[in-house]
């Protein structure tokens, strides 16, 4: 009984191991994600805002024209 226990504490312990090596492989993936999500999000803030500013030209531009 007591080798019995013992399988049946390694199994455990082996579920466990796989379990957390399972664990750390998706947080670095997510992380890896996470940067690359960074990234697009500042790229696209920095279209945002450069697209901003072209239509507050415009905006300028067409009062100009407007006022003349």
């Amino acid at each position: 009984m007591p080798d019995e226990s013992l399988r049946v504490l390694e199994q455990s312990i082996d579920r466990l191991i796989d379990r957390c090596q399972t664990l750390e492989a998706e947080n670095q993936r997510l992380k890896e994600k996470d940067a690359v999500m960074k990234t697009e999000r500042a790229q696209l803030r920095q279209q945002h805002d450069n697209t901003r500013s072209k239509v507050e030209a415009m905006i300028t531009r067409l009062k100009a024209m407007e006022q003349s």
